[in-house]
């Protein structure tokens, strides 16, 4: 019984020091991108933009790799016996995407328009010991323009 216990604890605590950090994060995300509001954001391959307005041009990029907390990991193989929404998976994902795409706008900080944006993502998973710890890598990249209005 107190074995049982005592993992309760650990799981509690996992649990309290994981959503601890993911608000800190959180929180941090809502910092920065305030801070890059003025680098504009663009998925479309062309823009109209005359070929002498463009002072400078250059590749913009940004990644990040998250792994997911073993409390997440064990939420998750229990709700997919069941089905449904992995709530815990999406927003890991969602604030992956976030800082990637943060990072490549800090990347071209001094730009003020970066077109042609794509995310790619990637999962990496590999066993250590006997325990599967799963991961997602995002990567976000841009063309950085510099232009006269800049």
């Amino acid at each position: 019984m107190e074995q049982l216990f005592g993992v309760g604890a650990l799981l509690f605590i996992g649990l309290a020091i994981g959503a601890y950090n993911e608000q800190r994060h959180l929180k941090s995300l809502r910092e920065r991108e305030r801070a890059t509001l003025s680098v504009k954001l663009n998925n479309l391959k062309k823009i109209d933009i005359p070929n002498g307005d463009i002072v400078e041009q250059r590749l913009a990029v940004g990644g990040t790799v998250v792994s997911i907390d073993y409390f997440k990991l064990i939420v998750a193989g229990i709700k997919s016996l069941f089905g449904g929404r992995l709530r815990g998976i999406e927003s890991l994902v969602s604030r992956a995407r976030r800082e990637a795409v943060l990072r490549m706008k800090e990347d071209a900080i001094d730009y003020n328009l970066i077109v042609n944006v794509r995310i790619e993502t990637s999962s990496i998973s590999s066993d250590i010991g006997r325990r599967s710890v799963g991961s997602i890598e995002v990567l976000a990249y841009g063309t950085a323009i510099k232009t006269l209005e800049g």
